[in-house]
């Protein structure tokens, strides 16, 4: 068995790897930069290395780095997480020449499934249902399969993912300046400009398959969840089941994404992302090899831990559940929680001065950070994940009303009114909400809290407070002490003569 792991990555991800191996009895190294020094991945973890300067180039992204922190360390298995290296089949392959076990799928399976005009043709010859498209080496050619397949078209990265270097192109007179822009940006992103087109499905749901296999030819799926609540094609929430799909959907879905698995060699945790229309078909979009962010409502649905399976099936055992045996029981619901303004989505890093993150029965917070923590520019502003159960999706949504209230964050600004908002909103109450629903909700889900008319003069009443407040403590020194006593309010005076005789 595995006995020491180094996880290659950082946040909250890092820290829920390290609390299930220590569960396993298995002891966990931190990798930081230089400006994780103090992250709480680096305090929860059984030791600590630091791998280099802020840039993740020059440090989570540096393979050999990493390669050196698990030679001095003697640990026997990379976790990845995911983003950084998770991907890179050239990272496993690494870890294989260095014998260390890779805790992911085969680098051979990474490789077929990393570019995605390879994995499309691949998944087509293995029967697996794909959107319309074709090769854009030119814009020339850009123009001809777009013509081909009918616009509109996505001009898409062919490495990478997450939303970069991907471009809606509506008309052969777009293409040329979203060609060269979709370029640029996937040069900058992944290293490599290559793009390609796809046939655009309007108003589609963004639903991905949970698959898990091992080295023994036994690969199963764990049902699906939908990510259509994205901004700039990154998910938001996600939820599980998906409030439009039939039980008999999924498990077709389910045998597409078990089957394509098995044709590329796949053992390990993956996701198949597909497309899903509104009259109910669904197509490959790509598939993510490794752990994905929004695991936790596959986790709360299935009653499992899918890392500790992940560093079962790495150590050579079976899976420990077969098709049959996995029960989806209740429903669940998952909200990033980013360090960003809930106006227009931008990183808002800086230290957070207050915390206190919701609990209580079926709450889930998988959190990267603590009060007095700083949250860095270099990296994704994610802080933390807040997921919830309910036996239907009815409670679940309620729960996770009730857990975004608890939520406080001081000293920076996220997005949970943004959360507070979507979760209220009729449409996405009745489950009516597709990719685009954010862009088309905007000035309703965008901004600050709203405040009831009587409630005004009472918020009013608190910010005076807190202002003056600020400002007594900015000007406070120890000489001035007796002084500022001397400045209370009548009321004040009045209130601590009361209590304190």
């Amino acid at each position: 068995m595995i006995r020491k792991v180094l996880i290659a990555n950082r946040g909250e991800i890092a820290v829920r790897i390290i609390r299930t191996l220590h569960e396993m009895g298995i002891a966990a190294v931190a990798v930081y930069s230089e400006a994780d020094r103090k992250s709480l991945h680096v305090r929860v973890a059984d030791e600590a290395y630091c791998i280099g300067p802020a840039p993740a180039r020059e440090s989570y992204l540096d393979i050999e780095r990493v390669l050196d922190a698990a030679r001095k360390s003697g640990a026997d298995a990379i976790h990845p997480g995911y983003g950084f290296l998770s991907e890179k089949s050239e990272f496993a392959e690494a870890c294989e020449r260095a014998g260390i076990t890779f805790i992911g799928p085969p680098s051979r399976a990474m490789a077929a499934m990393g570019s995605k005009t390879a994995a499309r043709a691949k998944m087509a010859a293995a029967g697996v249902p794909i959107t319309p498209g074709g090769d854009a080496s030119t814009v020339e050619e850009a123009r001809a399969t777009a013509e081909r397949v009918g616009y509109p078209v996505l001009i898409k990265a062919a490495m990478g993912g997450g939303g970069k270097g991907m471009r809606l192109v509506h008309n052969a007179d777009e293409m040329a300046s979203a060609f060269e822009r979709a370029q640029s940006e996937a040069a900058r992103a992944f290293g490599d400009p290559t793009v390609y087109i796809e046939k655009a499905i309007l108003r589609p749901r963004h639903v991905e398959i949970q698959v898990i296999g091992d080295r023994h030819g036994n690969m199963v799926h764990l049902f699906e969840r939908d990510c259509s609540i994205q901004r700039r094609h990154q998910k938001v929430v996600e939820e599980t089941p998906c409030p439009v799909a039939t039980p008999e959907l999924i498990r077709r879905m389910g045998e597409v994404a078990v089957k394509g698995a098995l044709s590329v060699g796949y053992f390990s945790a993956g996701t198949f992302e597909f497309l899903l229309g509104e009259d109910g078909s669904f197509y490959f979009l790509e598939m993510n090899t490794r752990l994905q962010v929004e695991h936790p409502i596959t986790e709360w649905i299935t009653g499992t831990d899918l890392v500790s399976e992940m560093v079962r099936v790495a150590a050579g055992e079976r899976l420990s559940w077969r098709q049959e045996e996995i029960v989806r029981r209740g429903a669940s619901i998952e909200c990033r929680i980013y360090a960003e303004d809930p106006i227009g989505f931008l990183p808002s890093p800086g230290k957070i001065e207050a915390l206190r993150v919701p609990a209580g029965p079926w709450v889930r917070d998988d959190n990267g950070f603590y009060e007095g923590a700083t949250v860095p520019s270099h990296y994704d502003p994610l802080i933390s994940k807040v997921s919830v159960w309910g036996p239907d999706r009815k409670t679940a949504i309620q729960r996770m009303r009730r857990a975004l209230s608890e939520y406080v964050v001081t000293g920076i600004k996220t997005n949970i009114v943004f959360h507070e908002k979507l979760l209220a909103h009729p449409a996405f109450v009745e489950g009516r909400y597709t990719t685009g629903f954010i862009e088309e909700n905007k000035e309703a889900l965008l901004g600050y809290s709203d405040v009831h008319e009587e409630d005004e003069a009472t918020l009013a009443a608190a910010i005076a407070v807190a202002a003056a407040r600020a400002e007594m403590k900015s000007r406070r020194t120890e000489g001035q002490a007796l002084e500022d006593r001397g400045r209370l309010s009548p009321w004040v005076e009045q209130h601590r003569a009361r209590v304190m005789r």
